[in-house]
């Protein structure tokens, strides 16, 4: 894992040395005072106020070191120390951070959009801090899988944490539910085109992931009532099924998906010898393993299966200390 640290390391170098070079400067209004509508037109509305505002490029740099950081930690967590409970505390760290405090911008998922356009525009110029953003998860994406919705994504973090009675879906049903984060990413492409690669999109371009963002009301405390009810609906549902929005509505998640499928390392549900007991995937509750193996595509590394194998040191140490049964598991 060494190797992971001074990707990071050299990750944080570039963006620190880059950063207030390439990225806007510090929000300012040019006025003190606004003019009321009145006193400009009758037909004229002030624009809503970009949020969050716009912040200074050290700062900019600070959040992809932080989110390079993240992504080696989850990592490193996972595939190294197989601790849940270390990767729940990284969790709430990412939620508060990502979520709550950066209000949930600048976000992996909503640069799809941004990306898109760049690509179709040349005349689009995207930041540092959005290609950084985008980019990245994809990276550790094809090193390990799914490493940013494991514990960095705010989107994940806060369903993962109201997840109480998992309820096991039909593989059929979880499968067929799976395909609507391809449709929708094709959707969100198309909209974000604004039709510059055929059929134009109705009403134009819009984003309308970030639009149509589940959770970023609760994160500002403000939206629209249609999109809170929405995120409210998803997180009652979330209660009893593991990360609805990240299974079957995520459209980055459908890339990682696609990405991780060729992942030069994955989970692994065992430190060493394999069994045939099953526990894991009793305990997954995202539907990810199928005969005993971590299915890499959807996987969400969230380490739950680790707490039921008993292979894992700490449960042998359990076992030997209150005298639990391990039958079937030899030292």
């Amino acid at each position: 894992m060494k190797y992971l640290f001074v990707f990071a390391t050299a990750v944080i170098a570039v963006t620190l040395a880059t950063g207030p070079d390439t990225a806007p400067g510090q929000f300012a209004r040019p006025v003190d005072i606004v003019p009321p509508d009145e006193d400009i037109g009758d037909d004229y509305t002030t624009p809503a106020v970009q949020r969050p505002l716009p912040r200074e490029a050290w700062w900019n740099a600070v959040d992809v070191a932080l989110l390079a950081t993240a992504l080696c930690l989850s990592a490193w967590i996972v595939l190294q120390r197989r601790s849940r409970r270390l990767l729940v505390v990284l969790t709430i760290a990412c939620l508060l951070y990502f979520g709550f405090y950066r209000e949930g911008c600048v976000c992996p998922i909503g640069a799809i959009q941004n990306v898109t356009v760049a690509l179709t525009e040349p005349a689009y110029a995207i930041p540092y801090v959005v290609i950084a953003f985008f980019f990245l998860p994809l990276v550790f994406a094809i090193l390990f899988g799914r490493v940013f919705c494991g514990g960095v994504c705010p989107l994940g973090a806060i369903q993962d944490l109201v997840l109480l009675r998992p309820v096991d879906l039909p593989r059929r049903l979880d499968r067929c539910l799976g395909l609507f984060k391809y449709i929708y990413l094709v959707v969100a492409i198309w909209f974000a085109t604004g039709g510059a690669i055929g059929l134009d999109p109705p009403g134009g371009r819009d984003f309308i992931i970030c639009r149509f963002d589940p959770f970023v009301g609760f994160f500002r405390l403000t939206g629209s009532g249609g999109v809170l009810i929405f995120g409210g609906a998803l997180l009652t549902l979330g209660m009893f099924v593991g990360r609805p929005y990240c299974r079957y509505l995520c459209p980055y998640g459908a890339l990682l998906a696609i990405l991780s499928r060729i992942s030069w390392r994955g989970v692994t549900i065992t430190p060493d010898k394999e069994l045939d007991c099953g526990l894991c995937t009793e305990a997954c509750p995202l539907g990810a393993i199928e005969q005993r193996r971590a299915v890499r595509s959807a996987c969400l590394f969230c380490a739950r299966c680790f707490e039921s194998c008993p292979r894992e040191p700490v449960n042998l140490d359990r076992c030997a200390t209150t005298g639990e049964s391990t039958a079937g598991v030899d030292r």
